[in-house]
């Protein structure tokens, strides 16, 4: 999940999900189950919360849904008025945005160091040279010369914050916050519809599973991981998500090779972008999962881990003591669960 606003854009009900629901929702007593869908960061997003008013269900969700548009407002670098455009078109230039773009980015920031700067948020003068998708016809191998230039103002050490003012020290550099930026709005997602009430629900950000509570039955909800490269919908393995349910984590949040990628002479190229080569990482990993609380953490961790291989990203896991936990599904297809 490189960037928010760059996945594979699909349209509802087929959702080209990373993981995929496999939530078995039933009803429990007076609660019911109320859904919205969106398009939104370029992807469908879907909504699920039990309420036992209609009514209540309806007016939470449209203002969930208002959310989703205040943040794709604020975010999505394709858009004129959004801080991420502003700071990427001011020329070197100083730019006052909010305060939770500036949080954003602190965190950005650290995971480009933990990843010794092989993620790297200023990555966009790189990416608008790739394209993943197989059906624009417009995908091929840029030229390794184009690559090297494009290179040269990739450096996360170019972005200078000053209290809510941000520049870019390169004119010609770029801010990509795609591998955070969904899983930081699924968290104020949550905290928004904690805020009005909901005990139980599904935030679903284009793959990007956060949870609310458990079900009305009070069992964990349960979410399938895609098989990497295999039919859409077909899960190589569940994991059960609920709030503070045992040794269960909220959020699930998986990276993959397999969500956007060409094929040319036999060779794969994919999304996921290793700053310091500006092609594709190349190692044993298809995906990884990352069970965690925290959205914008497991979304980060994901991309962070895919990056660094497998046996980097499980020290980087071994680390974290346990608020974080990993499924790695290796090239040959073996599943490596740090849980075991």
């Amino acid at each position: 999940m490189q960037y928010l606003f760059h996945k594979k854009r699909t349209y509802f009900p087929i959702l080209s999900l990373s993981v995929l629901f496999l939530l078995l929702l039933s009803g429990c007593g007076r609660q019911q189950e109320y859904t919205q869908s969106g398009f939104y960061f370029d992807t469908v997003i879907s909504l699920s919360v039990y309420d036992k008013d209609a009514d209540h269900a309806k007016e939470v969700l449209d203002g969930a849904l208002q959310l989703c548009e205040t943040y794709d407002d604020l975010l999505n670098e394709s858009k004129e008025d959004s801080d991420v455009y502003r700071i990427n078109h001011a020329q070197g230039d100083y730019t006052s945005v909010s305060s939770e773009t500036v949080s954003l980015l602190y965190t950005a920031l650290q995971y480009c160091a933990v990843s010794d700067g092989h993620l790297d948020i200023t990555i966009a003068p790189v990416k608008a040279l790739w394209s993943f998708d197989p059906d624009s016809g417009n995908s091929y191998v840029p030229a390794s010369s184009t690559i090297e230039q494009a290179l040269t103002h990739v450096d996360y050490h170019m972005v200078e914050i000053d209290g809510n003012k941000v520049r870019l020290s390169d004119p010609d550099a770029g801010i990509d916050l795609g591998f955070i930026a969904k899983g930081y709005i699924a968290d104020q997602l949550k905290a928004y519809l904690l805020s009005q009430h909901i005990e139980s629900g599904i935030i679903n950000l284009g793959g990007n599973v956060l949870t609310i509570g458990q079900k009305p039955d009070g069992s964990a909800f349960t979410v399938g991981i895609q098989e990497p490269f295999a039919k859409q919908g077909k899960s190589i393995t569940t994991v059960s998500a609920a709030d503070s349910k045992g040794d269960t984590f909220a959020s699930v949040v998986t990276t993959g090779i397999y969500e956007r990628y060409f094929e040319l002479n036999g060779e794969i190229y994919h999304h996921i972008l290793d700053a310091k080569t500006g092609y594709p990482i190349r190692n044993n990993l298809s995906s990884v999962t990352i069970l965690t609380d925290s959205s914008v953490q497991a979304d980060a961790l994901s991309t962070t881990c895919m990056i660094l291989g497998l046996d980097d990203a499980r020290e980087l896991i071994s680390s974290l003591n346990g608020e974080a936990q990993a499924i790695f599904i290796t090239s040959d297809g073996e599943i490596i669960d740090t849980r075991n």
